[in-house]
């Protein structure tokens, strides 16, 4: 039997109710089979939220055959190990096949996981670290806001994770932004992995929610009547964002797990499954079915539904071109072109709405002239970076162009995981990080990025562009707006010299490829982004004072070195690499990685970067203290030689 959605209807009738409470009697009996079967799960608070579940799920207006549009409902379990609970509901509403859940949960290869994940159909943000959830459920609601949707956003949360610190910086901004359509549920059932939450860390929910200004209804989590008119009631409050507290019972309706943190993170065992299954009325060769079913392979047609990022459709305008006696800022580059863009789609109907995400920082990362021409889709979240990471994560997913400007050190070290999470959702946010390298030298190693690379080469679905100059970060910034996927721009603060081969109308970025702008059979450099017009100009002095004669190539993507150039540069005598990045962890480590799978080889290679972290000083003190100057180019090229 699937239970029949019930979007729009305001009383439940005892058919109804019937109906619900034998759905939930199924959907217990399921979720504990996939957990003894997998011998792996989190059994008891899945059956705390059966109830929760069932009824978000059937007031919502998300169906099988609607789940893959962008103009309905959004659904976020944020307590993603509930999943057993969650895939036995999403059975009973026909978005996937029950006994399919239950043969192949954690199975290696299945689509369903010990966390939910956006591949199964209704499930729409890979949930695994607690606490994030409702900064995803935010960024659905602004990319709800940004197309003009009227829709609600649901996210249904455990108690546990209610101390986070990222949860309490998406409740500011969701009251900030007067996201009234959020509809937050608290699956409270006082236990935890180590024991009560009292007994862990003491949380007044109640009080909490409403200081941040958040509407609080309170009702008995199993019981559809009081669930269902919460529902009902926060859907027509108007004013701000609500939270339904939902008081339940640790382990519902499963015997020995009832009210003990015990099965919070195990399966039952076979006696205590049995007792659950004997209390339920269920199949007692249901087990059986599911555990000789894990012997044979998975069925290829249970692999999930594919997600891909959104394409983006904008008019990206006329480049602007930075002639070579102008000396500018690549960020200043970066802001004039957004807001161009901006401007150029602002409102339009037609084209994908661009959300901008500032924390504190819009005078230094630039996006104030964004603001200026498109005030209602510039988001300001405060310092409060946690959030923002998944708020602009989940906006992109949710169907918009959504780009986060910050510092280096705030913008991904900061927010590593939230990031690693984007990708894992494959969401589609553009994160801009200025005062990279060692351009911010005078702020100290705290503040000098030198290790972004490194920490996006360990992801799979990110690119990084490191621009070279205004005109090579003008196009970037247009080639990032229009392209799927997470993309990176990175820069420094610092304004820089025109480099004359890119003052050209003409001149077009291309991801992956590294630019010639010198030739010498003498050697090769390879200069990350801004660090080319050092190199440049240590070579052109090689050049005419000792007739060293060298390849110079720019390369502003460093996660996809250009084969064709490092063929090219092994011919030569040696390869040397110039990065204001970690030594170990960028450009230069991931050439040498692609020459020993390509079987290339240099006759030499040395590569110039920080081996430690900087010291306070002038930029141009701190690189040279790590060899990137023009003479400690020289100085290397003649160590080479």
């Amino acid at each position: 039997m699937t239970l029949k959605n019930l979007y729009g209807v305001s009383k439940l009738s005892d058919e109804q109710i019937l109906n619900l409470k034998s759905a939930a009697t199924r959907a217990r009996i399921n979720a504990i089979t996939m957990v003894q079967a997998a011998d792996s799960g989190h059994p008891a608070g899945a059956f705390s939220g059966i109830e929760i579940f069932l009824s978000v799920y059937a007031l919502a207006n998300l169906t099988p055959n609607n789940c893959d549009n962008l103009n309905r409902d959004n659904i976020i379990i944020s307590h993603g190990h509930t999943s057993p609970g969650v895939y036995a509901v999403l059975a009973e509403f026909g978005f996937i096949d029950a006994l399919e859940a239950v043969k192949n949960f954690r199975r290696c290869g299945s689509v369903f996981q010990g966390h939910v994940v956006r591949e199964i159909p209704g499930i729409d943000w890979d949930t695994g670290n607690l606490g994030q959830g409702l900064s995803a459920g935010v960024g659905y609601a602004l990319a709800q806001r940004a197309r003009n949707f009227k829709n609600n956003v649901f996210v249904v949360m455990g108690d546990g994770a209610q101390t986070k610190g990222q949860l309490a910086e998406a409740r500011r901004i969701a009251i900030n932004e007067n996201l009234n359509n959020i509809i937050a549920l608290i699956d409270n059932n006082d236990i935890q992995i180590c024991g009560h939450l009292d007994e862990i860390m003491k949380i007044n929910l109640k009080e909490v929610w409403r200081a941040d200004g958040w509407n609080v209804l309170e009702c008995d989590g199993h019981n559809f009547n009081e669930l269902f008119n919460a529902i009902n009631q926060a859907k027509n409050f108007k004013n701000s964002p609500t939270v339904i507290i939902c008081k339940t019972l640790m382990g519902k309706d499963g015997c020995a797990m009832e009210g003990t943190n015990e099965y919070h993170g195990k399966a039952p065992g076979e006696k205590i499954y049995f007792d659950i299954i004997k209390n339920l009325k269920g199949d007692e060769n249901l087990l059986n079915t599911a555990l000789e079913a894990r012997k044979n392979n998975l069925p290829q047609k249970y692999f999930g539904r594919e997600i891909k990022p959104i394409t983006p459709n904008i008019e990206t305008g006329n480049v602007i071109t930075y002639e070579p006696n102008i000396k500018t800022d690549n960020r200043s580059a970066f802001g004039k072109a957004l807001a161009q863009i901006g401007k150029l789609n602002y409102k339009n109907p037609d084209k994908t709405p661009i959300l901008v995400f500032d924390c504190d920082l819009m005078p230094s990362v630039k996006t104030d002239e964004f603001k200026k021409y498109c005030p209602e889709n510039f988001v300001q979240c405060g310092i409060q970076e946690h959030a923002t990471a998944t708020i602009s994560g989940a906006a992109s997913a949710g169907g918009v162009i959504s780009l986060w400007a910050d510092f280096g050190v705030f913008g991904i070290d900061e927010v590593y995981n939230q990031h690693r999470l984007n990708d894992i959702n494959n969401a589609g946010n553009k994160l801009v990080l200025t005062h990279t390298g060692l351009d911010v030298g005078e702020d100290g190693a705290t503040h000098q990025c030198i290790d972004y690379i490194g920490l996006m080469r360990n992801m799979f679905g990110w690119k990084i562009i490191v621009p070279a100059d205004p005109n090579q970060t003008d196009r970037a910034t247009r080639y990032m707006l229009k392209t799927p996927g997470c993309i990176c721009l990175a820069m420094g603060r610092s304004k820089r010299e025109v480099i004359k081969e890119f003052a050209d109308d003409n001149f077009k970025f291309e991801y992956g490829k590294a630019i010639k702008l010198r030739s010498g059979n003498s050697g090769s450099i390879f200069a990350l982004g801004y660090m080319t017009q050092i190199a440049l100009k240590a070579a052109d002095k090689l050049s005419s004072e000792k007739n060293i004669n060298l390849n110079v190539y720019c390369v502003s993507s460093p996660l996809a070195p250009d084969l064709n150039a490092i063929r090219e540069a092994c011919n030569t005598k040696f390869i040397l690499t110039v990065e204001d990045h970690n030594i170990n962890t960028g450009m230069a480590s991931i050439m040498a990685l692609e020459m020993m799978k390509n079987n290339l080889h240099a006759e030499k290679f040395k590569n110039l970067g920080p081996d430690n972290f900087g010291p306070s000083g002038s930029s141009s003190d701190v690189r040279k203290l790590f060899g990137l100057s023009v003479d400690g180019i020289i100085n290397a090229v003649n160590e080479l030689i």
